[in-house]
């Protein structure tokens, strides 16, 4: 219990403060599915339209998701015209693809009980060279906010990196005079240098946590394992005093991508893998995917509400790495090799998650030793629930031990007898 109430006291001490992302926003995003497709005569249900977007609110709302927690619906890139409004110099929706407006757009949405995303740049142009906000922040704001947004992710391209300690904050508080609550996502530590946030005791990541409610600290995923493989090597990290990890909490937090789930490129066990370990991410679950066209067993990790619930736990402490066969003496002939995850929860039980990186063979026995996990120490009994299987498995001693097959996971609750 006292290790709870220490993550709850450092995530309060160092969110921002203004009720906003209490936990990991879910919902659904534009960009790595349907990228920056404007040909609306050639692709007219997979270009960035109105339509696109009103098509995947219905799904949404009568598909289950909604009701699972995956609330926002996000327009990524390629929304706007290439100039400002001649007389207002506000930005401007694309008036063939987006007739309606965003505004009106946002209205639709949120008589599904959804809310409405929404992408720029602090840039002088966004990633895909549309309009970016820079010398025009706060007027930007005002007009997304009068525009009834809930979310703005804010990219980095065309600007220079020495500006973002400026301009990200300066949005920040042009976001927050507006008086909408408006959920803002960062992208500025994704240009900088990977380890930033070990220089100057974490500084940068202080600064984020005050300004942002979460950021992106590394490449664009992709839908192929590789990508994700890389994302999830990044977060390899294992130690509960690393600055990244105690930089997450209520308000603010670490943001490693979209979800694959459902696209084309990950094989089951892949799409597994990723929805448990964003989960001991504490990550934002931010589906990329096209909801008319997904599988059966990629919908059911998507609502899967027992890992859903464990990543949206109130106290928002992200896990860490607390064990891997690199380097233990428990060599990997063929490559790979096995790890386990461990996330301390608000009612002082651990979410586990063992995991196999072989890409060959068969299945590989792990085994969690409950001197793994932070106050348990050797021989303690715990019990476990399978949260894929949803069943409980009774009573452990010591340690226990799942198969794990390669390129997956097997994940579990634990809690002291």
């Amino acid at each position: 219990m006292k290790l709870v109430i220490a993550a709850a006291i450092l995530s309060s001490a160092i969110a921002l403060d203004d009720g906003l992302a209490r936990t990991p926003p879910m919902g659904w995003m534009s960009w790595e599915r349907f990228l920056c497709n404007v040909d609306c005569e050639t692709y007219p249900d997979s270009c960035i339209s109105e339509d696109l977007y009103k098509r995947t609110a219905d799904l949404m709302a009568s598909e289950g998701y909604l009701d699972a927690g995956y609330d926002h619906v996000n327009i990524d890139d390629c929304w706007s015209t290439f100039e400002r409004d001649p007389v207002t110099n506000e930005q401007v929706a694309d008036p063939d693809r987006f007739p309606s407006g965003i505004k009106s757009l946002a209205g639709y949405v949120h008589d599904k009980g959804l809310k409405l995303g929404l992408y720029s740049d602090i840039g002088t142009k966004t990633c895909g060279g549309y309009l970016g906000m820079q010398d025009n922040l706060e007027l930007d704001a005002n007009t997304f906010a009068s525009w009834d947004i809930d979310m703005l992710k804010v990219d980095g391209c065309y600007q220079d990196t020495d500006m973002m300690g400026q301009t990200y904050p300066e949005l920040s508080r042009a976001l927050n005079a507006t008086g909408r609550p408006i959920i803002y996502s960062c992208s500025w530590p994704a240009y900088l240098d990977p380890d930033y946030g070990e220089a100057n005791d974490g500084e940068v990541l202080k600064e984020l946590a005050e300004i942002c409610h979460l950021w992106r600290n590394w490449d664009d995923i992709r839908d192929d394992w590789g990508s994700v493989s890389s994302v999830i090597d990044f977060w390899k990290r294992n130690s509960t005093d690393d600055p990244f990890i105690q930089v997450a909490g209520p308000g603010h937090w670490n943001d490693p991508d979209q979800l694959m789930i459902g696209d084309n490129g990950l094989s089951h066990s892949e799409e597994r893998s990723q929805f448990a370990l964003w989960a001991i991410f504490a990550a934002p679950l931010i589906m990329s995917n096209d909801l008319a066209h997904i599988s059966k067993e990629s919908k059911e990790i998507l609502l899967n509400k027992e890992i859903i619930a464990v990543d949206q736990d109130p106290v928002g402490h992200q896990g860490s790495l607390v064990w891997s066969s690199e380097g233990s003496g428990d060599g990997d002939t063929y490559g790979g090799e096995t790890r386990v995850w461990s996330r301390l929860l608000n009612d002082g039980s651990y979410a586990v998650v063992l995991q196999s990186t072989h890409s060959m063979g068969t299945a590989t026995k792990v085994k969690l030793e409950s001197s793994m996990l932070e106050g348990w120490g050797e021989g303690v009994k715990f019990t476990a629930r399978d949260l894929y299987a949803h069943e409980d498995l009774g009573e452990f001693e010591g340690e226990m031990v799942a198969e794990v097959w390669p390129s997956d996971v097997e994940m579990f609750i634990v809690d002291l007898v």
